[in-house]
């Protein structure tokens, strides 16, 4: 797949991003500088070591946090200039988020936990479509379960569910299989490219496995909140020149 040649082209657009907090000791640079552009439809496999600023460049996509410098543009939206609200609304709209602990509400079913965005969304069809959303990644027989009678694995296919319902345009993942054991793991990540190739939806998978990285179309890389390799070269590119 190749680079997006403009911003009008990407739907994920980062300018200079800067995040700094204050703390006790003085000011930390989390990130410092971020320029990256995702193109509609790409896989972006992000990689790193613990601390290099993964999970919070994706907050940030997410419109989660709040960069202290550079701008922010997601799906044609500059985030910077949303409120709260805004953001929220933003969200519901545009993006679906798995995290590595699932975040499903404890005191909900299976069923519920997925319509959420809908119902926020106002559908009249929400349960209908959640069901649905449930019968896509093979938990149609669990829909009164609560995630506490689920095992990790389930949790993870309902937190899945939730995040493609309601169809966004991009698609964030945070070490979705952290939690997993390594069968449990290969099971989300085949329903995770699954979802997304069927959906046209663009990924960004944040992960420490390079194999499962190296299923994307292109790695990023980060080291002390900085991008050290924007993975211009994707490996379709790669494997073209050595086949050359």
């Amino acid at each position: 797949m190749s680079r997006p040649d403009s911003v009008e082209s990407t739907i994920v657009d980062l300018d200079e991003v800067h995040l700094r907090l204050d703390s006790a000791a003085g000011p930390v640079n989390i990130l410092r500088g971020l320029n990256l552009r995702i193109q509609p439809g790409e896989r972006v496999g992000v990689v790193g070591p613990s601390g290099s600023g993964k999970s919070t460049m994706m907050m940030v996509m997410a419109g989660l946090e709040r960069p202290t410098g550079g701008t922010v543009r997601v799906a044609g939206q500059d985030l910077g200039r949303l409120d709260e609200d805004g953001l929220a609304r933003f969200r519901r709209d545009h993006v679906g988020i798995v995290f590595q602990a699932f975040h499903l509400v404890p005191t909900m079913t299976a069923l519920e936990n997925v319509a959420i965005p809908l119902e926020f969304a106002g559908a009249a069809d929400a349960f209908d479509r959640a069901r649905q959303g449930l019968e896509a990644v093979g938990l149609g027989h669990r829909l009164t379960h609560y995630p506490g009678q689920l095992s990790g694995g389930e949790q993870q296919r309902v937190a899945l569910a939730r995040a493609f319902v309601a169809e966004p345009s991009l698609l964030l993942a945070d070490e979705p299989t952290g939690n997993l054991d390594i069968g449990t793991g290969a099971t989300i990540v085949e329903l995770l490219f699954d979802l997304a190739e069927r959906r046209g939806t663009t990924l960004v998978l944040i992960t420490h496995d390079p194999s499962l990285a190296d299923r994307c179309d292109r790695t990023v890389r980060l080291m002390d909140g900085r991008i050290v390799d924007d993975g211009m070269t994707t490996r379709a590119e790669r494997e073209r020149v050595v086949g050359d």
